[in-house]
């Protein structure tokens, strides 16, 4: 089932490989861990040509940025039990190594790599809190 539009970030959790359908399209897909403290394992799916060049070049540990429709499905495992996987059809791939190359294969989807990536820390608005008070809903 197909839920919504997912942009998530992770580390590479397994290398990409490429398989080929029997209709030999190219179908690239690697493992991605977005959990910081525990894994969270999503699969991504890749059958855009435009991403190969991305893809290929990525490796096991790499962060990256993926742009896609998230999917789940339920897996009947060997004892029985149900397990959900999670799935990401990815329209773009963008790797986090300080000037990779960014790659989108729909032109209504913008480039990642053209912004800076700002960290806010918690206490930079600590100044600039609204009061309970002030707030209109």
């Amino acid at each position: 089932m197909s839920l919504a539009k997912a942009v998530v970030t992770g580390t590479l959790y397994r290398a990409p490989e490429k398989r080929f359908t029997q209709n030999n399209i190219a179908v690239s897909s690697f493992v991605l861990n977005i959990g910081e403290r525990e894994e969270m394992l999503i699969r991504v799916l890749s059958r855009r040509t435009a991403l190969d060049e991305v893809v290929s070049g990525l490796n096991k540990g790499d962060k990256v940025l993926v742009e896609g429709r998230l999917q789940t499905a339920a897996v009947k495992m060997d004892d029985g039990s149900e397990k959900r996987i999670y799935e990401i059809d990815a329209n773009a791939i963008e790797p986090f190594n300080g000037g990779g190359v960014s790659v989108s294969s729909s032109s209504s989807s913008s480039d990642f790599g053209t912004e800076e990536v700002v960290k806010i820390e918690a206490d930079d608005f600590s100044n600039e809190l609204i009061g309970e008070d002030e707030i209109p809903f």
